[in-house]
Order: structure tokens, then sequence, then C-alpha cells
């Protein structure tokens, strides 16, 4: 039983990993569309600004309200600005963004690759000399790339903004307060890191999705599974390695 669930993990690696190859190399080859990586950029990133804008800014809020609340037992409400910051930049903007992502793109992903596989449209593409790897997982790839560091960015600054909001707004701290502390003790390198985790949280997302809608059987109940199986492998995967990559950068 063990052997056969270690078999089943060493596999699915090994099977990401070819996959993640085969998309980088992928943009060199005349089946890559720029037109498609323009189109899943559009999906993947505008479409999704205001669920990410949304979130974000309410984070901020209660990352505001709870910080407030633990500070103001220390005199210490001028260091909310500072946490909010800190925690958006390096982990909660690129981690939220990209399990906001991975549950609204990731699983129409792997829905439409799904599709197009217990169709066989995917085997359609094949018999027309179409490699379906160029074709249709490298824009994606790609796009996911270039799409979760500027929605981490914008996630940043929109939670930020929600926790100025909330403790100037609503608790009282002076806004030069809230700025100076920000200025003092963030750095460049507290945005950098949260970007390259966005970078490889969305490879990892978009490889997830498009595996998984690639191996999809057994018709409609087949693609649920394979959207299922692609949000949850995807979300604890980025989890995992947001842990491993947290202990590299810090």
């Amino acid at each position: 039983m063990i052997a056969e669930w270690v078999s089943r993990i060493l596999g699915g690696a090994g099977a990401l990993f070819l996959l993640w190859l085969r998309s980088i190399l992928g943009v060199f080859r005349p089946s890559f569309l720029f037109r498609n990586f323009l189109e899943q950029l559009l999906k993947i990133g505008a479409d999704s600004t205001v669920i990410v804008g949304v979130t974000s800014f309410f984070t901020g809020m209660v990352l505001a309200l709870q910080a407030w609340i633990g500070f103001r037992k220390f005199n210490a409400e001028s260091l909310v600005g500072a946490v909010v910051t800190l925690s958006m930049t390096r982990e909660l903007g690129p981690v939220i963004t990209s399990l906001m992502v991975t549950g609204r793109s990731g699983s129409a992903m792997a829905a439409e690759l799904g599709s197009m596989r217990v169709s066989e449209q995917i085997d359609a593409l094949e018999t027309l000399a179409v490699n379906p790897v160029d074709y249709l997982v490298s824009p994606r790839f790609y796009a996911s790339l270039m799409a979760l560091p500027l929605l981490t960015a914008l996630s940043d600054l929109v939670g930020i903004g929600g926790g100025y909001f909330v403790s100037v707004n609503l608790l009282g701290l002076s806004p030069h307060l809230y700025l100076q502390e920000i200025h003092h003790y963030v750095e460049l390198h507290d945005f950098v890191s949260g970007i390259v985790k966005a970078v490889v949280f969305g490879g990892i997302l978009s490889l997830w999705a498009c595996r998984t809608g690639f191996v999809a059987s057994g018709g409609a109940a087949g693609v649920g599974r394979a959207v299922t199986s692609a949000v949850v492998s995807a979300s604890m995967s980025i989890l995992v390695v947001d842990y491993f990559l947290t202990a590299w950068m810090f």
C-alpha cells in the first residue's frame, strides 16, 4: 500500500517535470501561437483583478485590525503599517493571489482541457500534426508566469491600502506614522521575494491544471474529477512550496 502510494507520487512528479520541460521549449516551436498567449493572459490576469483586489483589500483590513488589537497592549500601534506591509508582501499577497487564481483560472484550464480530451479534440490536433503541449499548455504556462506577479503586485498595494483605511480612518492612527513605519522596516527584498514566489506559484498552478486536464477520462464525470484534483493538488503544492521558499529566502 505504501509502495503504491509512493510510486504514484513519484510518477506524478515525473510527469509534471516532463510537462514543465515541454512547456518551456514549446515557445520556440511553430505550434505555439502568440495569439493564444495573449488570450490566456487576459483570462488569467485581467479577468482575475476584481476577485484578487476584493480579497486582498479585506485581508489587509483584517490584518490591520488584528495587529492594532495586539499592539495596543504594548502601546505599539504605530507598527501596524509595517506588519500589514510585511505580511502582504512576503506571504499573504502571493499566496492569496495564487489560491484565488487557482480556484478561478486553474479550474477553468482543467475543465477546458479535460473537455477537449474526452471529446477527442486533443487527439484531432495530434492527427493534424499539431503538438498539443505547444499549442495548449505553453501559452497557459507562460501567461500564468506573467500574470501572477502582476496580480501579486496589485494584491500587495490593495492590501496595504486596506490596512491604511482601517488604521487611519477607523482606528485613528496618524497617516504619517503608518507610512513612516513602512519606510523604516520594509525593504525592497520583501517585495521581490513575494514576486519570485508568485512566478513559482504561477508555474505550479498552470502545470497541475493542464496535467489533470490532459489525462481526464470518463466523460463529464471525469472532467469534474479532473477539475477537483487540479484545484486541490495545486493549492496544496503552493502551500508546501511556500514554506520551502520562505525558509530559503529568509
